[in-house]
Parts: structure tokens; C-alpha cells; sequence
């Protein structure tokens, strides 16, 4: 097994975290971490990993951060020109890009360009970019390796694969989140503080949010067709509350391939940085003799209708993908703030997705006008 040397694109929120806990337990080493504004985890992390290089996109958590750290060798940086400087500093050969939202655009791409692999974490990445990502790593010859569960899960059926031809169905598991059963009308009252306790993970509040409404769901869909080169009806969503399968693969001959495992995303952490090899792990094993039995429904789409605007968003392509993404990023932050309620998410979505205009065939600067203008009438 390769002893990787990483860099870690949000290492103090939960994937963060997770990750350099499989760092230490690997061997491997931290050379860059990167955070928003969390000064004293990310102290607590440089004394601990002793990276080349710690930034803070706040321009004054970096300042705080220098004074903290001036009796290491720890260098800091700061803001966007800093995130690019850790997913392109040389002595790192991966980049877990683990940042929340489309900010995990530019330094994914600056990853791919050098051929480095990327442990994508970031679903906004490909939802935003997707096939302007997939073309840069194939033409320079780097590694994108799931780190979603549901994706990783997917990536490790797919070894079975000889020819793409033979995959008849992805199936993608969700959890249904913490509203499972609910009618619009009972979603109409819940709080942020009732949508953030997630039935079996531990994230971040914006993806428990989106898994809530299944946004998480339909975000993940749009990564698939991008990751896998997989039209939309080839591809299929079931709630598996139990989150012990984490997705499957269905064969043209009607077999099924599935990769079960208790809900730590350690794992799928840890696979993406030692594929092809495995190794012991320290999260803990699936015991089937006493786990849940396994339940399986299909998503309601008409009651939590973000599942529906994001197949709609993929069927249209181009930009109206970042535009999805981009509404949903401010909808979600506005209802934690007790801005707006749960069910205004979907409808700040849906009118970001028909005032701003679609651009077929998008460049780089094409997605982030589109980003921008949907933030701009999501916020109004």
C-alpha cells in the first residue's frame, strides 16, 4: 500500500476530520490542511500533523492562526489564493477535496491539471463542472476516487465491470433523512434544529440539511451521470433507511452487486486513498447477525420536490446544474439562519432555476456567472 502524501481541502469539518484520522491510523501524512474559519481545531490539527502549509479562507482567522503557530514551521496562507496553493503544493500526490460548496471548483481542477488524485468529497465539483472536470482528468492523466458513500460504494461494484455495456442500472441508496413519511403540510412547521438530526450520520449541517430534503439525493444523481458517463433513466434512487447498503449495481443479466458496511465514512475515506489496495480499517465491522433488517421504498418526489428539480436540472444541462446547486447553497444557508422555512427551499430553487438563463456547453467563467446569478436571486 502507497503511503500517501495528502492534502486535506476542509480539514476541520467532519470529512476533514474523518480524514486525518485515516491518516494516522494509514501512515500517511498531512502536507496541507485547509479551513474557512476555525482557528483553533486547525491549531490543534497543525500541532498534531505538522503540515508545510495551513490556510484559512478568513483573512483574519489566518492573521490569528500565524500568531498561534509561530513557534512551528507550519506556513500560513489565506483566502482563495491559498486553497489553490494547497491543492497544487508539490509534495502532495492526493487532494481530498472535502470543502463545502462550488468554492471546490478551482482548486480541483488546479489538482487534475498535475495529475494528482483527487479524493472528491466535494458533490458540487461535478454537479457545477462536471464534464469540464471529467475531461481535465482524463486528459491529464489524473485519479477521481469517490469519497461519498453512496459513490464510493458504486465505484467499487463497477470493478466487476469488463464493458460499462453491461450495467443495465446504478441504484443509488438514501436514507430518506430525519422527515421520512412526512406530508408537506407537517414539513411546513419543521425547525433547522429538527432537519440536522440525521437518523444515522454524522455530517456537516448543510448536507444533513440536503439530505433532509433530498437535494443530498439528487445532487449525488447528477454526480453519477458526470462520474460514470451514465444517462439519467440509467440511474435509480431507493430509501434504505437502515443506510447498511450503500448502493448498488444492477447487471444486464439481472444481478445485483451491492457494498454493505456499517454508516462510517472512514471507510470510503480510507478506500480512496489506498485503491487499489485494502487495508484493516478502524471503523468498526458489519455484523449481520444483528444489524437492521433491510428495508427499501421509493422516494417521494412530489412531497420533497428537490429530488424532482434536480432531475430536472440534469435533464437540461449546461449551466442549469450550477444554478441548482448554487439557489440550494443559499436556500439552505438562509433557513439555518431561521431566514426561511424548510418548504422555501425547494421554492427559491425553482425560481432560480427559471429566471436564470441555461448556457448549453458551459466554460469555467460560464458556471460561475451562472453561480452567481442564481446566489443573487435566491438571496432577494
Amino acid at each position: 500500500m502507497k503511503k500517501r502524501a495528502v492534502s486535506i481541502l476542509g480539514s476541520t469539518g467532519s470529512i476533514g476530520r474523518q480524514s486525518l484520522d485515516v491518516i494516522a491510523a494509514c501512515g500517511m501524512t498531512a502536507v496541507a490542511l485547509t479551513a474557512n474559519c476555525d482557528v483553533a481545531r486547525m491549531e490543534a490539527q497543525c500541532r498534531q500533523f505538522s503540515p508545510r502549509l495551513a490556510v484559512m479562507m478568513d483573512e483574519n482567522a489566518a492573521a490569528d492562526l500565524r500568531v498561534r503557530l509561530a513557534d512551528t514551521q507550519v506556513r500560513v496562507a489565506s483566502g482563495e489564493t491559498g486553497l489553490l496553493e494547497a491543492s497544487c503544493i508539490e509534495e502532495a500526490d492526493t487532494v481530498i477535496t472535502a470543502v463545502v460548496g462550488s468554492v471546490g471548483l478551482r482548486p480541483t481542477l488546479a489538482a487534475l491539471k498535475l495529475g494528482r488524485r483527487v479524493a472528491l468529497a466535494n458533490k458540487e465539483t461535478l454537479v457545477c463542472g462536471g464534464e469540464l472536470v471529467m475531461d481535465t482528468a482524463r486528459d491529464c492523466g489524473a485519479e477521481i476516487i469517490p469519497v461519498d458513500s453512496e459513490h464510493s460504494a458504486l465505484f467499487q461494484c463497477l470493478e466487476a465491470c469488463r464493458d460499462r455495456g453491461e450495467v443495465k442500472r446504478l441504484i443509488l441508496t438514501a436514507s430518506g433523512g430525519p422527515f421520512f413519511g412526512y406530508t408537506r403540510e407537517k414539513l411546513a412547521g419543521v425547525t433547522a434544529a429538527q432537519a440536522l438530526r440525521h437518523p444515522n450520520w454524522t455530517m456537516g449541517a448543510k448536507i444533513t440539511v440536503d439530505s433532509a430534503t433530498l437535494m443530498n439525493k439528487g445532487l449525488e444523481l447528477i454526480e453519477a451521470m458526470r462520474l460514470y458517463r451514465m444517462p439519467m433513466e440509467k440511474i435509480g434512487i431507493v430509501i434504505h433507511r437502515e443506510s447498511i447498503v450503500h448502493s448498488l449495481v444492477e447487471y444486464c443479466d439481472n444481478a445485483m452487486l451491492a457494498q454493505l458496511g456499517v454508516p462510517d465514512m472512514r471507510l470510503p475515506i480510507q478506500y480512496a486513498l489506498t485503491y487499489p489496495a485494502r487495508t484493516t480499517t478502524v471503523a468498526e465491522p458489519l455484523d449481520l447477525l444483528t444489524c437492521k433488517p433491510l428495508t427499501f421504498e421509493a422516494p417521494d418526489e412530489e412531497t420533497f420536490s428537490c429530488l424532482a428539480l434536480a432531475k430536472q436540472a440534469a435533464q437540461t444541462g449546461g449551466t442549469a446544474t450550477a444554478v441548482l446547486n448554487a439557489a440550494n447553497e443559499v436556500a439552505v444557508g438562509r433557513f439555518l439562519k431561521g431566514e426561511l422555512s424548510f418548504l422555501d427551499i425547494p421554492a427559491r430553487v425553482a425560481d432560480a432555476m427559471a429566471r436564470v438563463s441555461v448556457v448549453p456547453n458551459p466554460s469555467l467563467e460560464d458556471i460561475f456567472a451562472a453561480d452567481r446569478e442564481a446566489r443573487t436571486v435566491a438571496a432577494q
